[in-house]
């Protein structure tokens, strides 16, 4: 009767233990929910009695990171209303606290999302749908500016709604705060930093205007402009001087909300998203001309040039979006991968290590992710590529509050500041971390249960008279409990449960099946107690206690303690056929070659050539070396200066025509130079060493022009000819008044040969006005468009036009004398022949196809002796590619006219190197070899016009960009790195990792007439 007694007493004192951890852990989960005074609205009415409590607690016995660096052992965090009111070490503890024992568990700052759009609804076109294209102004009712893609009037607080499932998704990793706003439009308003918690909208609004946001993607618009991304540069560069012109006249003229809201925002901090690496260039430019340093949204792809990402100052959020690997096991589907994509699903974890290591300024963001859940596994593999764990941690929490300006609300957990924290089971940065909770302005969300229990240990257990070791190892949630005999070393697993502060422990200590020892009791940190029953059914009492705690000195995390992956090298370019080092200039002899000079030297048998600092040095015979030179053999070869292609469209990112207005002179093509486009080298190969890029023919008043060296692996601004004089493209004929655009596209002016002309006679025209107006010193708006155009009127700026037919290329040699200029070069004029006396009057260069014909009615006149017979009327004549694969094989092309005319050898070369150079203003530093030009040098393996000549070396600036031996050892090195890398993609498939399927990507090359963007 005693043991039954004593039976039933413990059974009802473990009974009532449960009861009562029951009701505790319900009392505090009812002070969590409620709305203390830090969750009232004090401008809403309650329905019902009002709960007032400041919502005090006590969270002790934490690791805490105060800051990113700065991290306190063994210390409270106390909260109230909402703030923190004290930090540290044997803090004082209110008698109103909950206190919350965490147990050696760690507490860090909540992270700030840089670039959300949580709680945004969808973007929609503005106003009614258009009932054709184009639409040439916007649909937006009101006040507003003339271009749907500015959108500076909308503002995110106003429209931001409490989303509680993506409020749960971004608590789940970590993040108390995002920066959130609408995703549309180059300028698309306002963004607010917002709480995630569950509050009203007017109580998780940390700031409601925190930063002006922009892009170079027009989002929703319906309008046609822009349509590319020259157009979406120019736009904003207009944008920012009509906001200039409003503030110091406009508003005086007329009333324009747009502007007046872009004017509003220029105070906030800049957020610009970049599409690529080389936009962080674009936008750095623009910053420049505006006096802006943005804070750029990157790409990923920013270590690809790290040294120019540090260089523009920018700060850079970063998505932790990495490519995923490829099904690439079937070699013909690995054909569709470039390197490129190879090298960057390498390399693209290590992106924030370098940038961080570079001293780069750097936040993160989980947009871009397909599950948000992905996003610490994706930024513990950061961590593992490179990244410090401090500098990590810095990136999610004290930049970010740095950047928005709030530093003294979140960003760190120090005195007064917003009580935003997470606590973790251990390092955040570890795989093995889970996140219990997360508290959001002072309240807790609950991620995962806390345990605040420390098992891990060996134990010395007696149950009745006998002795044993309990050892509880591994993971400190679930560790796995064995039990040891003292009598031999043999471990028996122990099945266990723990809930609350009852514990339930089973085993069979001699292994003998169906003779279990099964024990129930209490549990605290050292000791467990309570009663059970032996093998033969007996009851007896029993206890725990601990005699090892576990080394924590010796515990490491898996994060800091794995060895940075192996990776491949950068190249410059990063892609096929770069290099590890940037190519530089260097002294070269040329021995006993024959010499193309363009001079009146003609061809020189069996001469030398010295180049030094990337001029031509000397030219003669018997040369002597100097001691730093490469001496190169040129016996039976050829020396010619590099190809000039007069007309281009290689190198060219996201659009070659802004199509959308007749005129578009505001563009400009060297704002979107894309150094990594392969036709450079391919071109290269060819001989070509310099090219005119040129903006298309879909409007009769086009672009501006850029011209390029084919400085392969260097960067846009270093592959333009410095000191250039400026060109424009214009275009005349089918293309601009639409022939071939379908019916949809009848409503743009113009639409006839007439129309054409009166566009350039309304904006030669308008410029006129607007010289004259300058005179004035009145405040004019400055309209870039018609400042482009008042260039060519004052010399300061050139037309190169697409051209066809004879009457039209009449037309506008009478109307530039009419306004006193002189059209400098006509493209393409295949019916040139006809007006080549008229053209030699006027002083017009021509630079022509060699034999292009009937792709379109307008050529229908076209034939292939156009080239020599307006050389024979002492026409500038050059050949022109105006397509990537011709260029490559221009020399071949110049010897077409040999074949149709009988153009001497001599200048028929000419056509592709000093005419054009003549063409482009630019004779007096390269197109002929003479001392003291650049050193643009192409060595044949034979004469250049032959169809069987090679180019063996190609040199720009006294660089070797291009060699035709060290060409085929690259593509050796080439098949290497792909097989390597693949081999290694393939492997995470074996390994049970996800891989996606090819999906090939044809490259786009732009002509004349495209219209389509990448973007758009």
């Amino acid at each position: 009767m005693n043991g039954l007694f004593q039976m039933e007493i413990h059974i009802q004192f473990t009974n009532i233990a449960f009861f009562m951890t029951k009701i505790l852990f319900f009392l505090f989960a009812l002070c969590c929910a409620a709305n203390f005074s830090s969750a009232q609205n004090p401008t809403f009415p309650n329905n019902g009695p009002a709960d007032l409590r400041e919502g005090c607690y006590a969270l002790t016995n934490a690791t805490i990171f105060k800051t990113f660096r700065e991290k306190i052992s063994n210390a409270t965090l106390l909260i109230r209303n909402g703030k923190i009111e004290n930090i540290g070490q044997n803090i004082s503890i209110p008698k109103d606290a909950i206190v919350i024992n965490l147990n050696e568990k760690i507490i860090y700052p909540s992270f700030v999302d840089m670039y959300s759009d949580y709680g945004m609804s969808a973007a929609k076109s503005e106003g009614a749908a258009p009932a054709q294209r184009p639409q040439m102004l916007s649909n937006k009712r009101g006040a507003y500016g003339w271009n749907e893609a500015l959108k500076t009037d909308f503002e995110a607080y106003k429209n931001f709604n409490t989303q509680r499932e993506q409020a749960k998704d971004y608590r789940n990793s970590g993040f108390g705060a995002v920066l959130t706003h609408r995703q549309d439009g180059v300028s698309r308003g306002t963004g607010a930093l917002v709480a995630l918690g569950e509050q009203r909208e007017n109580l998780s609004i940390f700031q409601s205007r925190a930063a002006h946001f922009l892009s170079f993607r027009k989002g929703t618009s319906t309008q046609d402009y822009p349509t590319s991304l020259t157009g979406c540069i120019a736009l904003l560069r207009q944008t920012y001087y009509d906001g200039q012109w409003y503030a110091a006249q406009g508003k005086k003229e007329e009333t324009n909300v747009s502007l007046e809201a872009w004017n509003a925002v220029q105070s906030l901090p800049q957020v610009f998203e970049a599409g690529e690496k080389f936009d962080i260039l674009r936008i750095e430019k623009l910053g420049k001309e505006f006096g802006k340093q943005y804070i750029v949204k990157g790409n990923g792809d920013e270590y690809q040039r790290l040294d120019v990402v540090k260089a523009t100052k920018s700060p850079i959020i970063l998505g932790v979006n990495f490519p995923e690997a490829l099904e690439v096991e079937d070699p013909y589907d690995a054909l569709n991968v470039s390197i490129a994509e190879l090298k960057h699903w390498e390399l693209a974890p290590s992106n924030a290590g370098r940038l961080a290591e570079a001293g780069v300024e750097i936040a993160f963001t989980t947009a871009g992710l397909k599950k948000r859940d992905d996003f610490l596994g994706n930024l513990r593999k950061a961590v593992e590529y490179g990244l410090s764990e401090e500098n990590a941690l810095k990136a999610l929490t004290f930049t970010p509050a740095k950047l928005l300006g709030v530093s003294e609300q979140l960003g760190s957990l120090e005195v007064g500041k917003v009580a935003n924290f997470i606590v973790t089971s251990g390092n955040i940065f570890s795989k093995e971390t889970k996140i219990y909770q997360n508290w959001v302005q002072g309240k807790i969300f609950v991620i995962n249960e806390l345990v605040t229990r420390e098992i891990l240990g060996i134990y010395k257990l007696q149950v009745a008279t006998s002795t044993y070791q309990i050892i509880a190892k591994g993971n400190a949630e679930k560790p796995t409990l064995t039990l040891r005999k003292l009598t031999d070393t043999t471990d028996r697993k122990i099945e266990w449960t723990l809930k609350d502060d009852l514990i339930s422990l089973s085993f069979n200590p001699d292994g003998k099946l169906g003779e279990l020892t099964r024990l129930s009791g209490t549990f605290s940190k050292d000791r467990w107690s309570g009663r059970g029953t032996l093998p033969d059914g007996t009851w007896a009492d029993w206890s725990a206690s601990l005699v090892t705690a576990p080394n924590k000195e010796e515990k490491k995390d898996s994060a800091a303690t794995k060895p940075i992956p192996v990776l491949g090298e950068l190249t410059y370019p990063f892609m096929a056929f770069g290099r590890q080092k940037i190519p530089v200039a260097s002294t070269v002899l040329f021995k006993n070659a024959t010499v193309w000079t363009n001079e009146k030297d003609g061809i020189l048998k069996n001469c030398d050539i010295l180049i030094q600092n990337g001029k031509i040095n000397k030219i003669g015979k018997n040369l002597t070396a100097p001691a730093d030179a490469a001496t190169i053999d040129g016996t039976g070869k050829h020396l010619t200066a590099g190809i000039i292609d007069e007309h281009s469209h290689i190198a060219i990112k996201n659009g070659v025509n802004e199509a959308s207005q007749e005129s578009t002179a505001e563009v400009c093509m060297g704002d979107v130079i894309q150094p990594e486009d392969i036709n450079i080298y391919r071109q290269l190969a060819g001989g070509v060493t310099t090219s005119h890029i040129l903006h298309g023919s879909a409007n009769p008043i086009g672009g501006q022009t850029t011209l390029i060296k084919l400085r392969w692996g260097y960067l846009p601004e270093a592959m333009k000819v410095a000191g250039a004089d400026g060109f424009i493209k214009f275009a005349l004929g089918e293309n601009v008044k639409h022939s071939n655009w379908g019916d949809t596209y009848t409503v743009r002016f113009p639409q006839t040969r007439m129309g054409v002309e009166q566009v350039f006679e309304d904006y030669f025209g308008r410029a006129e006005e607007y010289l004259a107006a300058k005179k004035t010193g009145k405040i004019l708006r400055k309209d870039l468009d018609i400042e482009t155009i008042a260039e060519i009127l004052e010399g300061k700026r050139f037309i190169t036009c697409h051209s066809y037919v004879q009457s039209e290329i009449n037309m506008l040699m009478r109307l530039a004398e009419r306004h006193r200029f002189k059209v400098n070069t006509f493209t393409h004029i295949l019916e040139g022949y006809k007006v080549a006396d008229k053209m030699a009057q006027h002083g017009a260069a021509a630079s022509t196809f060699a034999d292009w014909w009937a792709y379109k009615y307008e050529v229908i006149d076209a034939i292939p002796y156009n080239a020599a017979l307006m050389y024979r009327q002492k026409v500038l004549v050059g050949i022109n590619s105006d397509d990537a694969e011709m260029a490559r094989r221009l020399n071949q092309e110049a010897a077409k006219t040999i074949l149709y005319g009988n153009v001497p050898e001599e200048d028929a070369l000419k056509f592709v190197t000093l005419n054009p150079a003549k063409m482009l203003h630019i004779d007096q530093q390269t197109g002929s070899i003479k001392e003291g030009k650049d050193a643009d040098l192409v060595l044949w393996d034979a004469a250049p016009l032959s169809v069987y000549a090679k180019a063996e070396l190609t040199f720009v600036d006294g660089i070797k960009f291009f060699d035709r031996a060290e060409d085929q050892q690259m593509q050796v090195e080439l098949r290497k790195e792909r097989n390597r890398i693949i081999q290694k993609m393939i492997l995470v498939k074996k390994n049970g990792g996800a891989v996606q399927p090819v999906q090939p990507k044809p490259k786009k090359l732009y002509h004349c007439d495209d219209v389509e963007c990448e973007i758009f």
